[in-house]
C-alpha cells in the first residue's frame, strides 16, 4: 500500500498559492522570532550600571527562547552579544561557547559576504584573541576585513574598529610594525569622524602598551598615554556610558604603568556616570 501523502489529507491555505508550504512544511522553519532590539535596548540599559550578572540572566534567556523557536537569526544576534559580555566578565568557556555556535550559524545561514555577519566575524575574533587565541583571531579578522573593505566606505568607522582590534592580536604575536600601521590607519579613519575621542584615545592607549612591549623608549609610552587622557579631558568629549567604559579600561592602563591618581580620576569619571545611568 502507497503511503499517504500530505496532499491527500491536507486543505489548502490559499488557492493560488502553490501549496509547497503548506502541504510539505520546513521542520527547520522559524515558529516565531525574539524581539532582537528590544533585547539589545535592554542589555545597553544593564550595561550602563555595569549590572553584568542581570546582562548574563537576559541573554541566556533570549538564547534559549531563540533556539525554542528555531529564530536562528535572532541566535546569531544574541551569540554575538553573549561574545561582548563574556570578554568583560572574563568568563571564557561561555565565550568561546557563542564563537563556535556563532561561527555555525553564519555558515547554516549562508550569511557569509554579509556586513552584518563579517561585524560578528570580528566580535568572534576579538573573543578569540581576549581568551588567548591571537592566531586563530586574525584568521577570522581576514574574513571580515574582506567583506568590510569590498562593502563599505574607506573611511566607515567599522573599519576602524577592525583594525584597531587586528592590530592588538599582531601586537600579541610581536608583529608590531604591522600592528603599528594598522593603528594608524585605525586613527585616520577615527580623526575624520567627528565625536571620537573616547575611541581614538583607546587607541593611543594601545600604541603604548605596543611600544612597551617593542621596548621603545619609556618617553613615548608616556607621551601617548597622556595624548590618550587629552582626549578624554576634551571639553567636547561626549560624556556617555561608553565614555565611562573607556574611562574605566583607560584607568587600568594608567594603573599598570604607575599612574595612580590618574588611575584613581578616572575610574571616579566612570563611577560618577554609572551611577547616574
Amino acid at each position: 500500500m502507497a503511503a499517504i501523502d500530505a496532499f491527500d489529507y491536507k486543505e489548502p491555505a490559499c488557492p493560488l498559492c502553490s501549496g509547497k508550504d503548506f502541504y510539505y512544511p520546513d521542520p527547520e522553519a522559524p515558529e516565531g522570532h525574539i524581539p532582537v532590539a528590544n533585547i539589545t535596548d535592554k542589555l545597553d540599559s544593564l550595561l550602563a550600571r555595569e549590572d553584568y550578572d542581570g546582562a548574563k540572566r537576559l541573554l541566556k534567556y533570549w538564547v534559549d527562547e531563540a533556539v525554542a523557536l528555531k529564530d536562528r537569526r535572532g541566535e546569531l544576534s544574541v551569540q554575538s552579544e553573549i561574545m561582548g559580555l563574556a570578554r568583560k566578565m572574563g568568563d571564557r568557556d561561555w565565550g568561546m561557547g557563542a564563537v563556535e555556535r556563532g561561527l555555525q550559524l553564519i555558515e547554516k545561514e549562508g550569511l557569509d559576504g554579509l556586513v552584518s555577519a563579517a561585524t560578528i566575524l570580528l566580535n568572534a575574533a576579538t573573543t578569540c584573541k581576549a581568551f588567548g587565541d591571537p592566531e586563530r583571531a586574525l584568521t577570522l579578522y581576514a574574513r571580515a576585513e574582506a567583506v568590510y573593505e569590498k562593502e563599505l566606505p574607506a573611511q566607515d568607522l567599522q573599519l576602524a574598529g577592525l583594525y584597531n582590534n587586528k592590530a592588538t592580536a599582531l601586537a600579541e604575536l610581536g608583529r608590531f610594525d604591522e600592528a603599528e600601521a594598522l593603528y594608524a590607519r585605525a586613527y585616520a579613519i577615527l580623526e575624520h569622524n567627528g565625536h571620537t575621542e573616547p575611541d581614538r584615545a583607546v587607541t593611543k592607549i594601545n600604541l603604548a602598551d605596543l611600544y612597551a612591549a617593542a621596548g621603545r623608549d619609556e618617553a613615548q609610552v608616556e607621551a601617548l598615554l597622556f595624548e590618550a587622557l587629552a582626549l578624554l579631558d576634551d571639553e567636547h568629549t561626549v560624556r556617555d556610558g561608553y565614555y565611562a567604559f573607556v574611562c574605566r579600561k583607560a584607568a587600568q592602563a594608567f594603573g599598570y604603568y604607575g599612574f595612580f591618581k590618574v588611575r584613581k580620576d578616572l575610574d571616579e569619571r566612570a563611577n560618577r556616570i554609572y551611577a547616574g545611568a
